[in-house]
C-alpha cells in the first residue's frame, strides 16, 4: 500500500495540480504522506519557499492537511464532491457526529396546507411572520428574508450571488470542512482566519481581509467544531472591524440557533452586503431541510431570483411543518430543555477533562475541540478503547492538531470514563483495554 505519495513539478501551481490529479486519478488516496517540504524541495530542485507555497495551496483547498509531527497528509475530500463518512466498527461508542440527539426532536405535525400555485410567493405568509419576529428580537432586520434548503444551501446562494470565480472568501480554522470542499467547488480560494473560544480573533480576521477577501463566512455561536461563540466584546470588535471594510461580504452561520446554549449576537448590517443564515437541522431536525436567510435587499433578490430558476422554492409542506413547530409552545419548551442538557453534557466532558488537566474547547454547540499532539495516535488510541471520535484533520486548514468530540447524547458516566480514557491516551500513548 502507498504510505507516501512524492509529487512532481517545477513550480508551485504544479506541484498543487499533481497531487489534486493523483488524488482525482486513483494514484493517491486519503491518509497518504506528503515529503517533508525540505526533502520535496531538494529532490526537485527547488527552494523550500516553493514547496511550502504549494503545500499551502493544497490545504486552503482542502486537499491536504498539516498534522504537527505527523508531517503533511493528502484529505479524504476529493477536490469536488462530497467527502466520505468515517467508519465505526461495531461496539464502539460513535461520538464523530455533532447530531442533535433524536430524543430533543419534537414530533412532527399532519399539516394540509392549500394547494400551491406556481405564482404564489416563495415563502409562505406564516413562516415569515415567525421568522421575522424572532430575527428582530436578536436585533437583526428581517424587512427581507428567503427560505433556502439549509444552512449550506443558504452559503452557497449568498456566495453565488456575490462572488466570481478567483475570489477569495474568509473562513474560519478550525471550520466546517463542507465549507471548505463547497469553496473548492465554487472556484473559490479560501482564507483561513484563527478562532479563539470566542470565535473569529479580529486581528487574523483584519489581516485576511488586507489580503483581498470579499467576503467573510462567520458563525456567531456553536462554532464547528470549536463550541466557540460571541461575547459582547467580541461582537463589538467584528462589527467595528468589519464597518471599516464597506465592500465586504458578511454571511452569519448560525445553525444551532435556540439549542446552542449561547446567546443570539449578530454583526448583520455592519456592512452594505450581509446575510444571516438559521437553519432549523440542529433544533427541529436534520430531514427538515429548510433555513431561513435574512439578508440586503440586493442579496435577497438575487438569492430568490437564482432559486427561481431552479428549485423554484423550499417545498410549502415543510415551511408549513416549521411554521407550525414555531408557533407550538410545547416544542419551545422541549427546545429549551434540549439547550440545557447540551450544554449540561458539554460541561461534564470539558471538567473531566479539566480535572485531568487536558484543555479543551466548548462554550456552545454539540461537540468539545481537544488539542492534541498527534491526531492519528490519538484517535488510534480511544478507537481501541472504544471511543470513535473526529480527528482534527477534517476541520484544519492551518491551525493546530486537535480532536472533536460530539457530546449531544454523552451520558455523564461516559465522560468520567472519556476524559479518563483520553488523558490516559496522552500521557502513555495506546493501549487496549478489556
Amino acid at each position: 500500500m502507498l504510505t507516501q505519495y512524492r509529487p512532481r513539478g517545477r513550480n508551485a501551481s504544479e506541484i498543487s495540480s499533481d497531487v489534486e490529479t493523483a488524488l482525482r486519478e486513483g494514484r493517491a488516496a486519503p491518509g497518504v504522506a506528503l515529503p517533508a517540504v525540505r526533502e520535496l524541495a531538494a529532490e526537485l530542485g527547488l527552494s523550500p519557499v516553493t514547496v511550502a507555497s504549494a503545500y499551502r495551496e493544497l490545504r486552503e483547498k482542502g486537499i491536504a492537511r498539516g498534522n504537527g509531527r505527523a508531517g503533511t497528509r493528502i484529505t479524504g475530500a476529493p477536490p469536488v464532491g462530497p467527502r466520505p463518512p468515517l467508519a465505526v466498527p461495531a461496539g464502539v461508542r460513535n461520538l464523530l457526529a455533532g447530531s442533535p440527539d433524536p430524543a430533543f426532536l419534537p414530533d412532527l405535525p399532519a399539516v394540509t396546507p392549500p394547494p400551491r400555485a406556481y405564482a404564489d410567493p416563495p415563502v409562505i405568509p406564516r413562516l415569515r411572520r415567525l421568522a421575522a419576529e424572532r430575527l428582530r428580537a436578536d436585533g437583526i432586520d428581517a424587512r427581507h428574508l428567503a427560505v433556502v434548503g439549509g444552512a449550506l444551501d443558504g452559503v452557497e446562494r449568498v456566495l453565488q450571488a456575490w462572488l466570481r470565480p478567483g475570489d477569495r472568501v474568509a473562513i474560519e480554522d478550525p471550520g466546517y470542512p463542507p465549507v471548505l470542499d463547497l469553496l473548492t467547488a465554487m472556484n473559490l480560494g479560501a482564507r483561513p482566519v484563527a478562532v479563539d473560544e470566542f470565535g473569529v480573533v479580529p486581528g487574523a480576521l483584519a489581516d485576511a481581509l488586507d489580503h483581498g477577501c470579499q467576503a467573510v463566512l462567520l458563525t456567531p455561536r456553536a462554532q464547528a467544531p470549536t463550541g466557540a461563540a460571541w461575547d459582547p466584546g467580541r461582537t463589538g470588535e467584528l462589527a467595528a472591524l468589519l464597518a471599516a471594510r464597506a465592500g465586504v461580504g458578511i454571511i452569519e452561520d448560525d445553525h444551532a440557533g435556540p439549542v446552542s446554549g449561547a446567546a443570539a449576537r449578530s454583526v448583520a448590517g455592519a456592512t452594505g452586503r450581509w446575510a444571516t443564515i438559521r437553519s432549523v437541522s440542529k433544533s427541529l431536525g436534520p430531514d427538515l431541510r429548510l433555513a431561513v436567510l435574512a439578508g440586503d435587499a440586493a442579496t435577497i433578490a438575487r438569492v430568490e431570483g437564482r432559486q427561481a430558476l431552479g428549485a423554484g422554492w423550499v417545498s410549502g409542506v415543510l415551511q408549513e411543518i416549521v411554521a407550525e413547530l414555531w408557533a407550538d409552545s410545547a416544542v419551545g419548551r422541549l427546545l429549551a430543555r434540549a439547550a440545557a442538557a447540551y450544554a449540561q453534557r458539554r460541561g461534564d466532558l470539558i471538567e473531566a477533562l479539566a480535572g485531568r488537566e487536558v484543555p479543551a474547547l466548548g462554550r456552545s454547540g454539540l461537540a468539545v475541540w481537544v488539542p492534541v499532539p498527534d491526531e492519528p495516535a490519538v484517535t488510534s488510541a480511544l478507537l481501541e478503547r472504544g471511543w470513535a471520535v473526529a480527528p482534527g484533520a477534517r476541520f484544519r486548514i492551518a491551525s493546530a492538531p486537535a480532536i472533536r468530540i460530539g457530546t449531544a447524547a454523552l451520558a455523564s458516566q461516559e465522560a468520567s470514563r472519556l476524559a479518563a480514557d483520553l488523558a490516559d491516551c496522552l500521557a502513555r500513548g495506546p493501549r487496549r483495554s478489556d
